[in-house]
């Protein structure tokens, strides 16, 4: 996960994750398991699903250096934007609080539904 020789994350190459997920999470058309499958593809895909998804014990990765710990901030501000980019503006409205980590909007919409 963590390279000190560069900064450079597959996961900041997104421009548009509306292309990878393209279902818009409702409330009204609840499609969340589909929404849930294609959400974890593509952060597993771009090495962030740790971001989500807790490791399995005895495989977390903590970052060390100030440059590591700035890294995993920015990708899981970068997850935090997909998840909010993909829901509806009644459920960001439900589970927006400030300071949020990618995993806990994660976890409030998971209990949502």
């Amino acid at each position: 996960m963590f390279d000190s020789k560069s900064s450079f994350h597959p996961a900041l190459t997104v421009s548009n994750i509306r292309n990878h997920v393209s279902i818009t999470l409702e409330m009204e058309n609840v499609q969340y398991m589909t929404w849930a499958e294609l959400f974890k593809i593509h952060a597993r895909s771009h090495k962030v699903i740790d971001h989500i998804i807790p490791p399995m014990k005895g495989k977390e990765k903590v970052p060390q250096t100030e440059e590591e710990k700035e890294l995993w901030s920015t990708l899981d501000a970068t997850v935090l934007q997909w998840i909010y980019a993909t829901i509806s503006h009644d459920i960001l409205q439900t589970i927006l609080e400030p300071d949020t980590m990618a995993m806990e909007a994660w976890n409030r919409l998971r209990d949502i539904f």
